[in-house]
């Protein structure tokens, strides 16, 4: 059989349960249809709930979090907002959205995720920071307590991209609560879906409210359509709230398969000196969304060499995140990391690197054949 005519495997493609269908057939039947609904209000109080924080404002995309976090936070005009180099962009068009000015923080080796003191170096280049976008990547809880306490420190509003990281716990809490706000995204292909979506969490109930105001077009308490100030359409509707609903029981169960892929991977791996599988934060328990590997640098395989192999079986797999100081649309911004003026941690981490099939539904004949693949790149 020739690739494309082989069963497809997916990097991470949504898995369905069966309660989703109830939670959407009730807003059909009761015809709660339109944006907003009881389906809405649940889902922000159960995901809130089940994060340990206060309250959530259930938004359009994962990316309208982070626009609303950074507006909260009194972000406008030329305003400096230090974000994590690692990333996929959506963590860093929100501050460009504000005119504000983005500063990319490279990563570090222990998590992949912003180095502290490099951010350090740039809360102290920039004076008058208000606020930092920290990304939690590939569900890996950055190094939380050196990140806050720098903030606390610099009198600067931390704002958690725990886009990837739903689940995720730090020192016993889950990403997305240590910040002023936290973000999280239920894309497709994250580790609960509402085909697409996002929340905004906070403690700050008031400050949620605000969010929910103006991801309501900023409609002013007036009889009539009456605007003070520019707003969004960003809530969530009620019958995708609803698939998140029938999602979210099930995150712990989707964290436990991650997990089991990810340590399938690790063993299968570990007589190959040249591979190293993306870290883990001792300091907590990631949500394994991702796996990925690194070659080392003298290695005669390369990653593009692997995913070619993977998807000539039609295999999907992808590079890790391009940083985002290479990006053309971001070249004009400062990039800080400690390796001197090269390229940074993280771009290492992207030329050596790719992302492996991490879907849950993949059987262990799946996960034989992409191990079988891989191990065949190498002499072994």
């Amino acid at each position: 059989m020739t690739g494309e005519n082989k069963k497809r495997i997916y990097l991470s493609s949504p898995t369905m349960h069966g309660e989703e269908k109830q939670f959407v057939k009730e807003a059909f039947d009761t015809n709660w249809i339109a944006p907003l609904g009881p389906h809405v209000n649940a889902f922000e109080e159960e995901v809130a709930s089940a994060a340990g924080s206060k309250s959530g404002a259930a938004l359009s995309s994962g990316t309208a979090a982070i626009h609303l976090a950074l507006k909260l936070a009194g972000v406008k005009a030329g305003d400096v907002v230090p974000v994590s180099d690692l990333t996929f962009s959506a963590s860093c068009n929100p501050i460009v959205y504000e005119k504000a000015v983005p500063v990319f923080i490279d990563s570090e080796p222990d998590t992949w995720n912003m180095c502290p003191e490099a951010l350090e170096r740039a809360l102290k280049m920039y004076p008058h920071i208000k606020a930092v976008v920290c990304v939690h990547l590939y569900g890996v809880p950055a190094k939380m307590e050196e990140l806050t306490g720098l903030c606390e420190r610099y009198g600067v509003t931390l704002i958690e991209d725990a886009a990837e990281s739903l689940g995720a716990v730090y020192r016993g809490r889950m990403t997305g609560t240590f910040g002023k706000f936290g973000i999280y995204s239920f894309n497709g292909n994250k580790i609960i879906t509402t085909s697409g979506g996002g929340m905004l969490i906070s403690d700050d109930e008031e400050a949620v409210a605000r969010a929910r105001f103006l991801a309501t077009q900023a409609r002013d308490p007036a009889r009539h359509y009456q605007h003070s100030e520019i707003g969004y359409n960003y809530r969530m509707s009620n019958v995708v709230a609803g698939i998140g609903r029938g999602q979210l029981p099930h995150l712990k169960e989707h964290i436990a398969r991650k997990k089991a892929i990810y340590e399938q991977y690790k063993t299968a791996f570990s007589d190959i000196p040249q591979i190293t599988m993306n870290p883990q934060n001792p300091q907590g328990e990631g949500n394994y969304w991702l796996s990925c590997l690194t070659l080392e640098e003298d290695c005669d395989v390369t990653p593009a060499q692997i995913m070619d192999a993977l998807e000539a079986e039609n295999i999907e797999c992808r590079p890790i995140w391009k940083p985002m100081h290479l990006q053309p649309v971001f070249r004009q911004y400062d990039f800080i990391t400690l390796r001197g003026k090269g390229e940074g941690l993280g771009a290492d981490i992207f030329h050596r690197g790719l992302c492996l099939p991490s879907d849950i539904k993949n059987t262990p004949e799946d996960m034989e054949n992409i191990i079988r693949i891989v191990r065949s790149q190498f002499r072994l």
